[in-house]
């Protein structure tokens, strides 16, 4: 008996029937993204999307400077 107690409890909470209580803010962000104001996708989110895209491009070039160092120090002979 308590295992179908259970399974009821189960399905109901899985069930979507129940209402969200999240707004739908779909139609906002198309507006956003759709706006032609000159900006790249990457870029329209605001200055949030401004401080990631330059933190990404830091830790690129970052990287980039890196593995050339590294390379350029295994191409040359080391004395021992």
């Amino acid at each position: 008996m308590s295992a179908l107690r259970v399974s009821r409890a189960l399905v109901r909470s899985f069930s979507s029937s129940t209402r969200s209580h999240l707004e739908n803010r779909v139609p906002e962000k198309q507006k956003l993204f759709q706006a032609d104001n000159d900006l790249p996708v990457h870029l329209k989110g605001g200055a949030t999307d401004s401080v990631l895209y330059r933190v990404t491009m830091a830790l690129t070039l970052g990287g980039t400077a890196y593995s050339l160092y590294c390379l350029g120090w295994a191409a040359f002979p080391h004395k021992k």
